[in-house]
């Protein structure tokens, strides 16, 4: 998939530069070497510092400057190639594609969780979450519970007809509290409380869920 995005960053003039704005302060770039960046990707690639520091009006010095902090954070490289009989220095910005194609792509897995997640329980509470619910939900990522353990939250929640998150909230806690950090780990209380229940012959609630208002 990598290599699919790189290529594409590298074939697109207009995208590209979007996408190094959007992260050019997670690579720890200054905006001079930003513009410098920004020129280089539509520009030929042989190397020629006085006609970069012509068109970017800024002096040989500042030019050479950037090229080796750029170079030291890995995202050019001069590498001289041989074209015909003779050889030449040129630019290569392959550093620079493939750290942006792994924000490209942790981006759009981040939203793809995301959206499958607030789907899933639009779909079950058969109604659009409102922006709270958003922060609630945002918050349990936050607090570390993984997708599946609050899809199985959710799911028990349905099962027993409550349709609050304030109910899948206490379900969440209550499993911390105990432990429980996946499917395997929810089975294994359910059982555990149903042979707790034969074994009393009564009715024998873990947390009363139901009479909590919310």
């Amino acid at each position: 998939m990598n290599a699919k995005i790189i290529e594409l960053l590298k074939d697109s003039t207009i995208s590209f530069p979007r996408i190094l704005l959007t992260h050019y302060q997670s690579l720890k770039i200054t905006e001079k070497e930003l513009i410098f960046l920004i020129y280089l990707i539509g520009e030929d690639s042989l190397f020629n510092p006085k006609k970069i520091s012509t068109d970017l009006h800024i002096s040989l010095g500042e030019t050479l400057e950037c090229i080796a902090s750029l170079s030291g954070k890995d995202l050019l490289k001069i590498e001289v190639m041989k074209v015909g009989n003779s050889r030449e220095e040129r630019i290569l910005l392959d550093g620079l594609y493939h750290k942006l194609a792994f924000y490209v792509v942790n981006t759009e897995t981040k939203e793809e969780e995301k959206t499958n997640l607030f789907d899933l329980f639009e779909k079950e509470f058969g109604r659009t979450l409102s922006p709270i619910e958003y922060e609630i939900i945002k918050g349990w990522r936050e607090n570390e519970f993984t997708e599946e353990l609050i899809l199985l939250a959710l799911k028990e929640a349905v099962y027993n007809g409550v349709f609050r998150l304030n109910y899948i909230d206490k379900i969440l806690f209550e499993w911390r509290k105990k432990g429980i950090k996946n499917k395997e780990d929810v089975e294994k209380n359910n059982r555990a409380f149903n042979v707790r229940k034969k074994e009393t012959k009564e009715e024998v609630f873990e947390y009363d869920w139901l009479s909590e208002s919310e």
